[in-house]
């Protein structure tokens, strides 16, 4: 039994095609948002015959089998269905995504201007994905529900694991060990590609990379993940339809001159291209510390002086921009337009992310959500797009499983790091953090420990709505945090559920070692002392 479907995805004019064989559908080459409510499905077969399908979702229906796609008013006696075809007509006609309170960095009309017919409109992660569990408000992803649905009649076989359990992680490869002596090379050439002959410009710039680099989080992601997608086959382009506004969700991988796979990927074009995205990765981010420090007037950065301490705020901005500039310059190397405009919109998200921390309202410094997605410009973006870019670089498109697979792990393992870092702003010592404790109150920023805190007790809230201006703030606040039950097990929990929803979205690519040192190295981000 084999029907192929032919779906008109939601208004996007895409046409996408996908198979049913035995009641499974097996890896289509988009991955398209859930259908709205009501979309009729129409079977027509090649001898006649009409079947039809009302699909009404509350969320996909565990029970609902494919096979119910075949209406009993077909013509065909036999209840053969091989050849049937199928298009989807919905109602109503789309699928748009939740309007945003983002800030506004750039007019929603200078944004118009610089779009052409065929140029990626790109959805912030935290309207694709689930940024809050059901318990408090969050919806599933329809990234998620879709495949849920796609493989409901097979048995789960994927491995469940515990990312708190110390024994069952040790048993899983070890994520820095695993690309050190590919990454080494990489990490050494990175001081030397953003050398100058400005030499207090140049040391400022090398300051991280040489004397002060920490573990290289960023870098191992993308190389882990470049492992991981090597692993996957890359999916067929689905055909374009005649509208083009959509066609560049089915293009964007990089052209492969031969077939990538996990034994041939170390030392190929494509292992060069992405190793040297993890660069720029590190690049971007260490050039965002360099400026946070200036704006934050931080004095200590990774157990040692900031830049700016070490020379001047006006050398630390020159070699922030001097490090964005380097990074834009082997961005346009790596030949890829795509990843060119995915990674410069993760420099417009840490912008983003400065600007809502200055000024967001009052009323929204008490909001999960708002918390939440200014985390996520903060910090989730940058991985979130290195790891999609990741797989773009290794020549799958925009729209597929694969992409979509690795964007969502890296959106929730970056709300994860973020929120556990928050935590250790609390609970950990200056010491170990290699930074001052308690830095977010000392800014007047309030995160999730205390937004939790501040639920159970209505005296807090003034106090993070004036962003703890008033002398005593500070201290009351930490008292009601530190006298409630459950609001770090809250924080706990809520980082947990970003950890957990990463490793569901990585368990969409298939089986590896890169895979399973990925899940450690999940555990690792929930788990750290520092």
């Amino acid at each position: 039994m084999k029907v192929t479907i032919l779906a008109l995805l939601l208004g996007l004019g895409l046409t996408q095609t996908s198979s049913f064989t035995n009641n499974v559908i097996v890896k289509p080459s988009v991955v398209p948002p859930a259908p709205p409510a009501d979309t009729l499905f129409t079977f027509t077969h090649n001898k006649g015959g009409l079947g039809s399908m009302l699909y009404s979702p509350k969320g996909y229906n565990p029970n609902s089998k494919p096979k119910a796609l075949y209406s009993s008013n077909s013509n065909n006696k036999n209840n053969n269905h091989d050849a049937y075809s199928a298009t989807t007509t919905a109602v109503p006609p789309s699928f748009t995504a939740p309007p945003t309170r983002n800030p506004i960095v750039v007019s929603s009309k200078a944004e118009a201007l610089s779009h052409s017919e065929t140029t990626m409109k790109l959805t912030p992660s935290y309207d694709l994905f689930q940024i809050l569990p059901e318990d408090e408000g969050g919806q599933k992803s329809h990234s998620a529900l879709l495949y849920e649905y796609k493989h409901q009649v097979m048995e789960p076989t994927n491995p469940k694991y515990d990312l708190r359990s110390k024994g069952q992680m040790e048993q899983l490869p070890e994520p820095f060990k695993l690309v050190e002596g590919e990454l080494q090379p990489f990490s050494d050439s990175i001081a030397e590609l953003v050398s100058s002959d400005q030499p207090i410009l140049s040391m400022a710039a090398k300051h991280f990379f040489e004397k002060r680099h920490g573990k290289r989080f960023r870098p191992t992601i993308v190389q882990l993940m470049a492992k991981a997608v090597a692993a996957s086959s890359v999916e067929a382009s689905p055909p374009f339809s005649r509208d083009s506004s959509h066609e560049w969700e089915a293009a964007g991988g990089s052209v492969l001159h031969e077939a990538v796979t996990e034994e041939n990927h170390k030392d190929s074009e494509v292992w060069r291209r992405q190793a040297q995205l993890g660069q720029i990765v590190e690049m971007i981010h260490v050039a965002s510390l360099i400026h946070d420090d200036v704006l934050d007037e931080a004095s200590t950065r990774r157990g040692g002086a900031s830049v700016h301490k070490l020379y001047s705020n006006k050398v630390a901005v020159l070699a922030g921009d001097y490090l964005l500039a380097r990074a834009s310059v082997l961005l346009a190397r790596l030949e890829n337009t795509a990843v060119v405009q995915i990674m410069a919109t993760a420099l417009e998200s840490l912008v983003s992310g400065e600007i809502m921390q200055l000024k967001s309202p009052p009323e929204e410094l008490l909001e999960m959500e708002s918390y939440l997605r200014k985390s996520y410009y903060k910090t989730a973006s940058l991985i979130c797009y290195a790891c999609r870019s990741t797989a773009l670089l290794g020549g799958h498109s925009y729209g597929s499983e694969v992409a979509t697979a690795c964007e969502e792990f890296g959106f929730h393992l970056g709300l994860a790091y973020q929120i556990q870092d928050d935590i250790l702003d609390f609970t950990g010592v200056a010491s170990v953090l290699g930074k001052p404790a308690l830095a977010d109150m000392d800014l007047g920023l309030s995160t999730a420990p205390i937004l939790y805190a501040a639920q159970e007790e209505p005296k807090l809230r003034p106090l993070v709505m004036r962003r703890f201006k008033k002398e005593g703030d500070k201290q009351r606040a930490l008292e009601a945090l530190f006298a409630s039950p459950t609001a770090m097990k809250k924080a706990e929990a809520l980082a947990t559920f970003h950890s957990d929803k990463a490793i569901e979205a990585l368990l969409r690519l298939p089986e590896s070692e890169a895979r399973e040192a990925l899940v450690r190295l999940t555990s690792v981000v929930i788990t750290r002392k520092k």
